[in-house]
């Protein structure tokens, strides 16, 4: 609870799109890297940094099966996001980033359904909870290397719904945001598959 208590939204600027966060604390606006070629997806959005009681919070929420503590940062985040219009504009619903079924068995809880399902109660926006899938189990992300990272996701997600996802703005929802690897393959499926924009929330982002 102290912990909890202790998290603060980062409020120095950042990049218009990919959501990157600047040293400064001018007007938010496109980075360098967004000049030049924009993401896949339409914008990004993160509550922090990953690090401090924040790190510590989403570590023993994902690896030590504290899902107790999902309502709570998905409220952090919420406060964090909640008066940034153009995230939340025109928004028809929300979709979790997936975990391989065998990596769900083994962690217990898929953590970014269970901070997508109650942004989804916040904000009275439909949870597509089984639209996307993971259809196979590739290494972790937090092993490999930021170009092994932008390979080891391809051809590993599938839309199994088109129908549900056909024409929408989704809100795509992850927990960690460090090179937007997977986010970014999640967006393409979707995209492809025909949702209308893709748009993405985490909790902290990596550098």
């Amino acid at each position: 609870t102290s912990c909890l208590k202790e998290l603060k939204s980062r409020r120095s600027s950042y990049c218009l799109c990919c959501g990157s966060f600047f040293e400064t604390y001018g007007d938010p606006h496109l980075c360098y890297k967004c000049m030049k070629k924009k993401p896949v997806f339409s914008l990004h959005r993160s509550c922090s940094v990953y690090s401090g009681k924040l790190k510590d919070l989403i570590l023993l929420f994902k690896y030590q099966k504290f899902k107790v503590l999902a309502k709570e940062l998905a409220a952090y985040m919420y406060r964090s996001l909640v008066q940034d219009e153009a995230l939340w504009w025109d928004l028809e619903a929300v979709i979790p980033v997936p975990l391989h079924k065998a990596r769900k068995r083994q962690r217990g809880f898929n953590q970014s359904y269970e901070l997508a399902r109650y942004i989804a109660d916040f904000k009275g926006l439909e949870l597509l909870d089984k639209a996307l899938i993971k259809k196979f189990n590739v290494p972790p992300q937090t092993s490999l290397s930021a170009e092994e990272r932008k390979i080891n996701n391809r051809g590993a997600y599938e839309v199994v719904d088109p129908w549900k996802i056909k024409g929408k703005i989704l809100l795509l929802v992850d927990d960690v945001y460090t090179t937007g690897a997977t986010v970014s393959e999640c967006s393409a499926v979707l995209l492809k598959s025909g949702a209308r924009e893709v748009r993405v929330v985490t909790l902290a982002q990596a550098s």
